[in-house]
């Protein structure tokens, strides 16, 4: 079995939570030993090390004591749930890897980030 994986995701963003709600649900079908924390309960955030804002721009997932961010989160989590290593091996193949992670990082995440601060504007 593998070793133990921690996720850190923003829960509040619809989108963000079906995802991982999805990963969550493939993980607990081969009991994975992954733990999914939500970035609005403040303990996992104080157990992360990270802020709040840092946390809700993307997802991170730490492994053997390692935080890592965006992609190569993505590319750990999906590598320890069967349905999904393939996309794990694909997206870590050179080329894909970074157009990836280049489409995360400038596009998909900042879109996200966005949507979670106007988000949370209608809150207040």
């Amino acid at each position: 079995m593998s070793e133990k994986l921690d996720v850190l995701y923003n829960a509040s963003c619809p989108i963000c939570r079906r995802e991982v709600d999805h990963y969550a649900k493939l993980s607990a079908q081969h009991a994975l030993p992954i733990r999914y924390d939500d970035l609005g309960q403040g303990h996992a955030l104080a157990d992360w090390g990270i802020s709040e804002q840092d946390a809700a721009k993307r997802l991170h997932v730490r492994k053997a004591g390692q935080v890592y961010s965006g992609i190569p989160a993505f590319i750990l989590l999906w590598r320890e749930i069967p349905q999904t290593r393939r996309l794990a091996k694909l997206v870590s193949l050179p080329g894909v890897h970074w157009v990836a992670c280049k489409i995360y990082d400038y596009v998909l995440a900042p879109l996200l980030y966005l949507w979670h601060l106007t988000r949370q504007r209608r809150e207040n």
